[in-house]
């Protein structure tokens, strides 16, 4: 898939080349990082050269973060401390979430369906895909949770959206991660379970990133939902 690129004063954008969209991704990036940081991997998807998905990254806000002694940085939140409990920066993550929501308003505008529109994240940014999409009013197409964890847990049943029951949710995790336990991520996915949420579970042996089995997932997870099939041999 051929895309070009462009930039606003919050988001990178890769526009299909193939023709008008018909699908977005909306894909938050890590603590300290920004929405350049997964751009160079998109080619690596391999998705057909059919397919007409946008793929939005946005830039977190810059922040002091707590554990990193106050500095400021890119952060779509606060984090107090690294247990599951010290991320919990309810301010942080509502305003993120409200930011999000504007991502998904402006695809819907531009003529996206919402079953169409896909939350992806790393890290910060997968818990926020989670935190942002089972709250959204409306079905999604997925959400896809890398490396990452559920914030307020204790609140998913009360603030869980009927609309995105539902939805599928991939969960990717690496069993060396020492910035995200990988305990984290199965504990979230166990209380996302026991609320009956549809959860796909991946591990990898790899730390705190993606590996090459972990993006042909991704990528075939993207292309049985959004249902790129490639034709003519592209």
């Amino acid at each position: 898939m051929r895309t070009v690129m462009s930039e606003n004063e919050d988001a990178i954008v890769l526009d299909p080349v193939a023709g008008p969209a018909d699908a977005s991704v909306i894909w938050m990036h890590g603590l300290g990082a920004d929405g350049y940081d997964f751009v160079p991997m998109i080619p690596e998807l391999q998705l057909p050269q059919t397919a007409r998905v946008r793929f939005v990254f946005p830039h977190a806000d810059v922040r002091p973060v707590t554990v990193n002694a106050g500095y400021a940085m890119r952060a779509w939140y606060d984090i107090s401390e690294l247990t599951p409990e010290g991320r919990d920066d309810e301010a942080g993550l509502a305003a993120s979430r409200e930011r999000i929501e504007g991502y998904i308003a402006r695809e819907r505008s531009a003529g996206i369906a919402s079953r169409r529109i896909v939350l992806a994240g790393f890290s910060q940014g997968g818990a926020m895909a989670l935190h942002a999409g089972l709250r959204h009013g409306e079905a999604l197409g997925g959400i896809i949770a890398l490396s990452c964890y559920l914030p307020l847990q204790d609140r998913l049943v009360q603030e869980l959206h009927p609309a995105n029951r539902a939805t599928h949710i991939l969960m990717c995790h690496g069993r060396e991660d020492v910035v995200v336990l990988h305990a984290f991520g199965e504990q979230s996915r166990d209380v996302m379970l026991a609320a009956g949420l549809n959860v796909e579970w991946r591990q990898y042996s790899v730390g705190h990133g993606l590996c090459h089995p972990e993006i042909f997932d991704i990528a075939a997870w993207l292309k049985f939902h959004l249902g790129l099939v490639p034709q003519d041999g592209g």
